[in-house]
């Protein structure tokens, strides 16, 4: 009997043509699904929803099995896989995109499978919200909903976003989507503004500065992961959320505490995605490997006491 994943996540399955200062990769196997899934499975089984193309190969497949997703979640539709082609300026803080194809991902629709919908945890990554809604309905009592966004869907559905927030855990956003969303300019303000909106936890992304949890009594200030180089940004956020719910998903109480330790997690594993293009890191490491850096990233954000 097919065992139920312990965390479901929905999102984009694509091919990115990518190009940083110093390097460029084409077709590489892409998505927020892609990279979410990828983290969590250092942790917990999870499931993937998502929607591919007939072009999707078996290579890629392949890369998704050897991570022990659940694939059952995964639709290919007769048509094209999502395409996305950017390129990164050189201080990697900016990217430009040059092309979007939706493709098969414009009609996409997910729908759970039956052992899905008794999952405990699940990831909305960014996808529309009426999507990112739809899908929640369907699952039966998680213990623990977290949702991603970004600009356009705060500028084309406002309103969808608005209703999805109120039913969510946890709200994931960058810090000019944070600002964008509640309409305040400093961020503090803004992310006050939003818990009131329905979300018990609010975490902030600041890229190379590192992550902001923002709940109702606490904040908490999480510094990035130094690196002597990176080699391509796309899809840290997504790697630094499926961190941070697989490591949750282990936790048998969601405490503020755990919160703060699966953030830890989460940005330890997205620090190991943009050592290497796509999933290819990812593929490359083990848990130990994130145990080590774990422990060398609490070092160096320990102070001692005083004597």
């Amino acid at each position: 009997m097919p065992v139920k994943p312990e965390i479901v996540i929905v999102g984009s399955l694509a091919y990115d043509n990518v190009a940083t200062p110093y390097a460029a990769r084409k077709n590489a196997l892409g998505g927020s699904v892609s990279y979410a899934c990828a983290a969590a499975s250092f942790f917990t089984k999870c499931g993937m929803v998502a929607v591919a193309g007939t072009d999707f190969s078996r290579l890629s497949l392949n890369k998704l099995r050897k991570f022990g997703i659940d694939l059952r979640g995964l639709h290919v539709t007769k048509g094209k896989t999502f395409r996305w082609s950017g390129v990164y300026e050189k201080d990697f803080n900016n990217r430009r995109t040059l092309c979007t194809k939706l493709n098969v991902f414009q009609s996409f629709m997910p729908e759970l499978p039956g052992e899905y919908r008794k999952s405990p945890f699940l990831f909305l990554a960014n996808i529309a919200p009426a999507l990112q809604a739809h899908v929640m309905d369907q699952i039966d009592a998680p213990r623990f909903v977290m949702a991603d966004t970004m600009d356009l869907w705060i500028n084309t559905a406002r309103r969808d976003l608005l209703k999805l927030i109120k039913k969510v855990d946890l709200l994931l956003l960058n810090d000019s989507e944070a600002k964008h969303l509640s309409g305040a300019s400093h961020l503090i303000t803004a992310a006050r503004k939003l818990l009131k909106l329905g979300p018990r936890h609010l975490i902030i992304k600041k890229g190379e500065h590192g992550s902001m949890l923002v709940s109702r009594d606490n904040i908490f200030l999480l510094p990035a992961f130094p690196l002597d180089a990176v080699i391509d940004p796309t899809g840290a956020g997504d790697s630094f959320a499926g961190g941070f719910i697989g490591y949750l998903a282990t936790q048998k109480i969601i405490s503020d505490s755990a919160i703060r330790q699966a953030m830890i997690y989460g940005t330890i594993t997205a620090s190991f995605a943009v050592e290497a293009f796509s999933i290819d890191k990812l593929s490359a490491i083990r848990r130990n490997d994130v145990n080590k850096r774990v422990a060398d990233f609490m070092k160096m954000v320990h102070a001692h006491k005083r004597e």
